[in-house]
Parts: structure tokens; C-alpha cells; sequence
């Protein structure tokens, strides 16, 4: 037990960095956040690269803004555990110094020539059924596509780590990482959370050279401490333990409260997800392991939709610039204009339809999947647009919902909601009627910050277990019950018109992908 109650969740997201302290109930006693100049670049169609040492950098102006506001001080800390955004990553040298940009998650590349497998692993997998899974895991695979094009970066790599590795490592001066964060194209035992032995085969498909990954360790683990370089650049006093965090969306679902399997965690980010803590390892969609947890040795059941709230962005940004313009006057954010105009539409939105598929996938839906819009009429304004672009969503969310207890033979009766569009009541209000099931909306916004504090004040002895932790710190803000006439509504539609759509459209799908070539599918160019 230490005397110190209060620490530091350091949160690396998509598009900002921030720094919450905490107490030991929960409750956020300050904060600050770092916006990053441009979340990425894009030398290329499809490309998205950052500066390593940008992210460096914001966190270390997002710790010294926090202390900076003086309602907080570094002393007063028993210790501070980092969350970040998952599958960036990143080339250093033998030094520690970035080889190339971090490639972000959000890229699109693809390699090309795949490494070859034997011919026997080629005949079997072709027969279980798996060989376009394994094409496209290999096409995806960041470290292949930097073999095929920069031969030179790829053999200078002395560790190949993930953002959340690379902070770390930056942090306290070792190649370290969760394996709560552990969420990529490497060879990982996703069963049995650790780096796959020498000799499976995934260490021919991906082309990561032994010796240059971290070493692991599970969540609420010391890491080691912040160092005097460390210090200097954020103001945390050299010696404060590090723990083992976990992945943004692993630290949501410990942060909103959910580590019983009749939980479920909605996501509502930039990719939108829907994720179950188990304590056994169920793949949610065939030949996709479930995600390291943020509860050591358990596991995140979870579907997503790619884009999901990304999809806002793209709408306000193509067809909402005078809603941006008086949000601008106004001092507010264009979505609550949006959410005003859309409040007003009926649930359903007249007949409009909508299929979040945005970005391809492998399965489910495969690589040739579109979006679509169906049911427009002489009625329909961009209000009724965004509200069924908000039920599409809620729909992507529950058919996630329907595999996972499918898979788990258990019956969700939680429903907690976090990211930005938790925020939004009218979303609160649609989810619980898609869903049939109360949302429940959490006192702290910042989900996957509070995870990372959870995980730092058991790591640190402020509690004696993570579940005490988890009892102490997650609180509920407001409960969104279900309309019985919105249910009604939501679940003809939902069953009899969007669980129709992909199968109906998938033909025409892959016409389209036949004679455009867009979007190509992970893996041909290199089968």
C-alpha cells in the first residue's frame, strides 16, 4: 500500500495526446490535451505516416500543460500507466532513433510479394479453407511491405515496436511493452499472450527479424521507470514506476466497467467497436483471435466497424460546411447542430438505409464491401442522412453483437457506451432501441484514459487487485432506456431490411470491384 493515491494516465489517441491524473475513486482531478499538428500524412494515395518524435513531443507538452495548470503536482503520483491507439508502428536503430515514419493504422499499403511459405502450408491451408485469410495477413503486414520497398530501413531495424512500445521505450529507457497492447500484423500467440516460438510458421509470413521486438509484459506490470532524460522532458520525477497499460480499446472496456461476460462495451471512436471481457479465448469471427485484454490472461471479444465515427468527420467535411460555419459562430461543434436537426427525423429516417461499410475488410464483410445508402426519396435532407448514418452504426454494432453470442452461447444484458459519440444523447437514445437493452452512458468521458488509471493504481498498490480497482474507480453517469415504440420499428428494419443488404449487394459489389479495381482486394496483387 503507498501513501501517494493519485496517478498519471497518459492517453495517445488518433488525433491528440492527453494527460489525466487521477485519485483513487475514479475521479478526474485534472487534464490536459496536446492536438497533434496534422494526425498524419499522406505522401501517397492511402499512405498514413507520422513523425515519431511528434507523439514524443505532444505527450511531453501534454504532462507539462497539466502541471502548468497547478491543480496537480508530479509529486503526489504513486505512478502512471500509458494507453494508446493500436497497430502504428515503428523502425528504430540500434540507438533508439526512428528509421522512417510510423506507419499508422490507418494505412492502406499493402506488400506485394508475399514471403514465400512452404508448398505443403500453401496445399493445407488451401484445403481448411484459409489461404485468402493468410494472403491477407501477409499483404497487411506492415514490416513486409517495408522488406519489399526499403530493404536498406529494414535491415538497420534494431527494434520494430508499436507505438505504445516505442513511448515506452522513451519513457524509461527499455524495449518493453504491454501485452494488453499487442494488436497487429506480428507473430503473436494470441491465446496464450506472448511472441510465437522460433519456429511457427508466421515467423516465415512476416518478415520480422528475431530479436527485434520488446519484451512483454502483462498489464499492471511495472514497466521500469521514468529516467532523467524522461523526467526532464515531462516533468514526471526520474524514478516513478511505469505500468503496463493496455490498447485504447482493451482499457475502454476496463475503463466503462466491463470485465463480466454479460457486459458489453460499444466504442463509438474513430473505428467503432463492440467488445466482450471473457475468460476464455473465442475467436468473435472465424480465424480472428480476440484481442489481449486489459485483465491479464483474459480476452476482448470483439467486432468493429473500420470507420465508424470516422464516418461523422467524412460527412460534416463533404456536405456540412454551413453547419461548420454558424457551429463556428456559435462556439459549439457541428454536431451538435447536426444532432438538433436530426432529433427532428423519425426514427428510421423515412426509409433511408444505411450500410457503415466505408474501409474493406477480409470477412464479414470481405474486401469488396462498399457502403450504400438505400430508400432515398424527394423527402430526405442531410438531417435525414445523418440520422441514418447514426442508425447504420448502431445496427453494425448489434450484428457484432449477435456473433458474440453466437460464439459465446452468453446472453449480453449490459450495454455501456464510451468514445465521442457517447456524448450525443440522440445516440445514447438510438443504440438502447437498436439494441432493445438500457445504455448506459459513464461519469468519465475519457474511458480509455480511466482503464490506463486503473491499471496504474492497482500496478502501484492504491488497491490490492484490478477488480477493486475496477469496483473503486468506474462510476455510471446516466441510463438511457429503450422506446418500446422505437424498438418495434428498429427491429423490422433491422431484420428484415439491413441484415439483407450485404448478401443481396455483395454481387454487385464485386462487379463494381471487377471494373474499377477499387477497392482491391488484400492479397491478390501478391497470390
Amino acid at each position: 500500500m503507498t501513501d501517494k493515491q493519485n496517478v498519471l494516465a497518459i492517453d495517445v489517441g488518433t488525433q491528440s495526446v492527453g494527460a489525466f491524473a487521477f485519485d483513487a475513486r475514479g475521479n478526474l482531478i485534472d487534464s490536459a490535451r496536446v492536438a497533434y499538428d496534422r494526425p498524419y500524412v499522406s505522401p501517397k494515395p492511402g499512405w498514413a505516416e507520422q513523425d515519431p518524435t511528434h507523439y514524443w513531443d505532444c505527450l511531453g507538452r501534454a504532462c507539462r500543460a497539466l502541471w502548468a495548470q497547478e491543480v496537480v503536482t508530479p509529486a503526489s503520483l504513486a505512478g502512471v500507466a500509458l494507453t494508446s491507439q493500436r497497430s502504428t508502428v515503428i523502425n528504430l536503430d540500434q540507438e533508439g532513433r526512428p528509421l522512417r515514419p510510423a506507419i499508422v493504422w490507418l494505412d492502406q499499403r499493402r506488400a506485394k510479394a508475399l514471403p514465400p511459405l512452404p508448398g505443403f502450408l500453401r496445399t493445407l491451408f488451401k484445403l481448411v479453407g484459409v489461404a485468402e485469410t493468410v494472403d491477407y495477413l501477409q499483404a497487411e503486414a506492415e514490416i513486409n511491405w517495408i522488406h519489399e520497398n526499403e530493404p536498406a530501413i529494414w535491415e538497420a531495424t534494431a527494434h520494430y515496436l508499436f507505438l505504445s512500445g516505442y513511448l515506452n521505450y522513451r519513457l524509461t529507457g527499455r524495449a518493453v511493452d504491454s501485452t494488453g497492447g499487442t494488436v497487429g500484423y506480428v507473430p503473436f500467440d494470441y491465446k496464450k499472450h506472448c511472441w510465437l516460438p522460433d519456429k511457427n510458421w508466421k515467423w516465415r509470413a512476416i518478415r520480422v527479424k528475431p530479436g527485434t521486438l520488446p519484451e512483454l509484459s502483462p498489464p499492471g506490470s511495472e514497466l521500469g521507470t521514468i529516467t532523467g532524460q524522461a523526467g526532464t522532458h515531462t516533468g514526471l520525477p526520474p524514478g516513478l514506476p511505469v505500468f503496463a497499460g493496455a490498447s485504447d480499446k482493451a482499457c475502454e472496456v476496463l475503463g466503462v466497467g466491463c470485465l463480466a461476460d454479460h457486459q458489453a462495451c460499444i466504442g463509438y471512436g474513430t473505428t467503432a467497436t463492440i467488445n466482450v471481457n471473457s475468460a476464455r479465448y473465442i475467436e468473435p469471427i472465424r480465424l480472428f483471435p480476440p484481442y489481449p485484454s486489459a485483465q491479464p490472461g483474459a480476452y476482448n471479444l470483439e467486432v468493429q466497424v473500420y470507420r465508424g465515427f470516422w464516418m461523422v468527420t467524412w460527412f460534416k467535411e463533404q456536405f456540412c460546411h454551413l453547419e461548420e460555419s454558424r457551429a463556428r459562430e456559435m462556439g459549439v461543434d457541428a454536431e451538435v447542430l447536426l444532432e438538433e436537426l436530426a432529433a427532428d427525423v423519425p426514427p428510421g429516417s423515412l426509409g433511408l438505409m444505411l450500410q457503415p461499410y466505408w474501409s474493406p475488410g477480409v470477412r464479414n464483410p470481405g474486401p469488396e464491401a462498399k457502403g450504400s445508402i438505400i430508400g432515398f426519396g424527394g423527402a430526405h435532407h442531410k438531417e435525414h442522412v445523418y440520422r441514418a448514418l447514426l442508425e447504420g452504426l448502431a445496427y453494425g454494432m448489434r450484428h457484432g453483437r449477435e456473433r458474440i453470442e453466437k460464439k459465446t452461447k452468453q446472453r449480453l444484458t449490459e450495454l455501456h457506451l464510451c468514445g465521442g459519440g457517447s456524448k450525443s444523447d440522440l445516440v445514447m437514445q438510438i443504440t438502447a432501441d437498436v439494441f432493445k437493452l438500457p445504455a448506459i452512458r459513464p461519469a468519465a468521458f475519457e474511458a480509455s484514459a480511466l482503464g490506463a488509471a486503473m491499471l496504474a493504481s492497482w500496478g502501484a498498490g492504491v488497491h490490492p487487485d484490478l477488480e477493486t480497482a475496477v469496483g473503486a474507480m468506474a462510476h455510471r453517469a446516466r441510463v438511457f432506456e429503450p422506446k418500446p415504440a422505437n424498438v418495434d420499428l428498429y427491429e423490422r428494419l433491422y431484420r428484415r431490411v439491413y441484415l439483407r443488404l450485404y448478401g443481396r449487394l455483395r454481387p454487385l459489389y464485386l462487379d463494381v470491384m471487377d471494373i474499377t479495381g477499387y477497392p482491391d482486394a488484400p492479397g491478390r496483387s501478391g497470390s
